[in-house]
């Protein structure tokens, strides 16, 4: 009944009207509300979280990097600073705050001046419940253009430590062996792009006033 539950969110907005799966729709640019999962260009890996604590750090639920391309716990919902900030179907711009919250769990992706286990770079969590964390929940989206476009790759700069969300590719063994360390970085360079995948993209609405109906 729990693994069912938490799935129970991807089913409906399956179902909402003004959606279109992300490999049905023309690119365009990525708008809050969607949820999508997030590739890293330089690892070809899916950024992921699941129900794994580190068991050094923060011991806070653990977040990696996975290969698999079908695995439901890499679904992250794309929200604002506020509910405010970032209406539903709003496209997003390059350098706005947005947080990353962890569709399955209901954590925020965040990190925190804690060392990472395996690289000894800054500690990736996941924090909060139900989507309530703190300020260390905030990542700047820089891209090139105005807006955060599905076809580019894209940096994440968080806006309290003002680190890079970034895979490096060290592994991990038991129990989520082979999965990769995900991690701050403080210089910007090719472990930190990622680039918008599978997903349930919310189509921008022309009246501004429709974007919070389901």
């Amino acid at each position: 009944m729990r693994g069912g539950r938490r799935l129970f969110p991807l089913l409906i907005l399956a179902l909402l009207p003004g959606l279109r799966h992300g490999r049905e729709s023309a690119p365009g640019a990525v708008t809050c509300g969607s949820v999508l999962k997030l590739l890293n260009t330089r690892h070809s890996v899916r950024l992921h979280s699941h129900e794994v604590k580190y068991g050094s750090g923060s011991g806070q639920q653990s977040v990696t990097g996975v290969e698999a391309s079908d695995d439901a716990n890499s679904y992250w919902r794309i929200r604002g600073k506020s509910d405010s900030s970032c209406q539903r179907g709003t496209p997003v711009k390059c350098g706005q705050a947005i947080r990353l919250t962890h569709v399955n769990t209901g954590k925020n992706l965040h990190t925190h001046h804690f060392p990472s286990p395996l690289s000894n770079n800054q500690e990736v969590s996941a924090f909060g419940d139900d989507g309530e964390g703190d300020d260390l929940d905030f990542w700047i989206v820089q891209c090139s253009g105005t807006y955060w476009e599905r076809e580019d790759a894209v940096r994440f700069k968080h806006v309290g430590t003002e680190v890079f969300l970034s895979i490096t590719g060290e592994q991990y063994g038991h129990p989520i062996r082979g999965q990769r360390e995900v991690h701050g970085m403080s210089a910007a360079n090719h472990h930190n792009y990622w680039k918008a995948m599978e997903g349930v993209f919310i189509k921008p609405s022309l009246d501004p006033a429709k974007h919070d109906e389901l």
